[in-house]
C-alpha cells in the first residue's frame, strides 16, 4: 500500500500573513486595542507552532476585543487563524463555525485574500466531515478569488486542496488533474517545500488507481526532492512506496535495490520500526525471486529488531517467514527450531 499513513497528506495555506495590513486597520491607540493586539500575535504563533490549546483561548479574547472595538478586520483575521487552530485539533464543527463568521466579515469588508483562504478552510473542514460537494464547492470559490486576484500561491494551494477534496470523493482523475495544476504553480514560484508534497499527493492518488508505474514517477521525483532538502525520514517514506509499488509490478529487483536504499537511511536515523519493516519486505523481495538464503538472512535480522523493539505480532511474522524460506530449502532443523521459538 502507498504510505499515506506515516504522515497524513495536508491542505496547503499560503505562508504569508493574510490580513495585517496596517493601512486599512481600524486602529484606536488604546489599552485594549494593544493587549488585543497582542493576544492576535500570541494566539497566530500558537497555531503556526501546533500549540493549539493555547492558541484557541488567545484567538478567542483577541476575538472578544476586537468586535468591542469594531475592527472588523481585525476580528475576521481572529476568526481565520480560530479556525485553523481548531483545524489543528480535528475540531471541525468549530472550524465552520469560526470560518463562516470570519467569512461574513471578510466579505462585508470586500477582503478577497482572506475571503479566499476561508473559502479554502472550510472546504477541507467539509472534507475531513465527508461532504465532499460542500468541499468541492468551497475550494472551486477559493481558487476562483485567487485567480481573479492572479495570486499564483493561493491559486496552487487552492488546487491542492481541490485535489484532495476530488481524492476523497473517488474522483481520481479530476484529482490528478487538479494536483498536476497546483504542481505547476509551485514549480514557477520555486516553492520545493509543496512541490514536495504535491509530488508525494500525485504518486499517492496513482497508485489508488493502480497505475504504479506512474506512482513510480512521482515517487522517484519526490526522493529526488527530499534527498536534495537532506528529508532524510520523508525518503524512508517514500523509498517504502517505491518499493511496495515495484513489487507489485513484479519488479523485485527494483524492490530490493530501493528497500536497500530504506534500510541504510533507517540505521542512520536510529529507526527501528522502519528497519524491522525495510528487513521484512527485502525478505519478501528475495523471497519472491527464490534466493532463500537471502531471505532468511533478512528474516532472521528482522527477528532480531523485532525483540529488540518488544513487537511481538513483528517476531511472529518474522518466525512464519523462516518456517516457509526454511522449508523451500529443506531445512527441517531449523524449521522445528523456529517451531520450538514460535510456541
Amino acid at each position: 500500500m502507498a504510505d499515506e499513513g506515516d504522515k497524513p497528506e495536508k491542505f496547503i495555506t499560503p505562508k504569508d500573513n493574510p490580513t495585517l495590513n496596517a493601512e486599512k486597520r481600524q486602529t484606536s491607540p488604546t489599552l485594549e486595542s494593544d493587549r488585543a493586539g497582542q493576544l492576535l500575535e500570541q494566539g497566530m504563533a500558537g497555531q503556526q507552532s501546533g500549540d493549539f490549546q493555547p492558541a484557541i483561548a488567545a484567538l478567542q479574547q483577541a476575538r472578544d476585543f476586537y468586535r468591542n472595538l469594531q475592527d472588523n478586520l481585525a476580528e475576521a483575521t481572529s476568526l481565520y487563524y480560530l479556525g485553523l487552530a481548531h483545524y489543528g485539533l480535528g475540531n471541525y464543527q468549530e472550524t465552520i463555525q469560526a470560518a463562516r463568521s470570519g467569512l461574513s466579515l471578510a466579505q462585508s469588508l470586500s477582503e478577497q485574500r482572506l475571503t479566499g483562504q476561508l473559502f479554502s478552510l472550510l472546504g477541507n473542514a467539509y472534507r475531513h466531515l465527508n461532504d465532499y460537494d460542500k468541499a468541492i464547492a468551497f475550494q472551486k470559490k477559493s481558487l476562483k478569488v485567487f485567480l481573479d486576484l492572479k495570486e499564483r500561491t493561493g491559486a496552487m494551494a487552492a488546487l491542492n486542496n481541490l485535489g484532495l477534496a476530488y481524492k476523497a470523493q473517488g474522483k481520481h482523475e479530476d484529482a490528478i488533474s487538479c494536483q498536476k495544476r497546483a504542481l505547476m504553480f509551485a514549480r514557477s514560484l520555486e516553492d520545493r517545500q509543496t512541490a514536495g508534497q504535491i509530488l508525494k499527493n500525485l504518486g499517492n492518488t496513482y497508485y489508488v488507481l493502480g497505475n504504479y508505474r506512474e506512482a513510480i514517477n512521482y515517487y522517484e521525483q519526490r526522493l529526488e526532492l527530499a534527498q536534495e532538502l537532506e528529508e532524510d525520514r520523508v525518503a524512508v517514506q517514500i523509498l517504502r512506496n517505491l518499493g511496495n509499488a515495484s513489487y507489485t509490478l513484479g519488479d523485485y529487483r527494483q524492490a530490493i535495490a530501493y528497500n536497500q536504499k530504506r534500510l541504510t537511511f533507517a540505521r542512520q536515523l536510529a529507526d527501528p520500526r522502519s528497519e524491522e519493516q525495510s528487513l521484512g519486505s527485502l525478505g519478501v523481495a528475495y523471497d519472491a525471486i527464490g534466493d532463500y538464503e537471502q531471505a532468511i538472512k533478512y528474516y532472521e535480522q528482522r527477528l532480531k529488531v523485532a525483540r529488540e523493539i518488544g513487537d511481538r505480532r513483528a517476531e511472529r511474522q518474522a518466525i512464519g517467514s523462516l518456517r516457509t524460506a526454511c522449508y523451500a530449502l529443506g531445512d527441517y532443523a531449523k524449521i522445528a527450531q523456529y517451531q520450538s521459538e514460535e510456541s
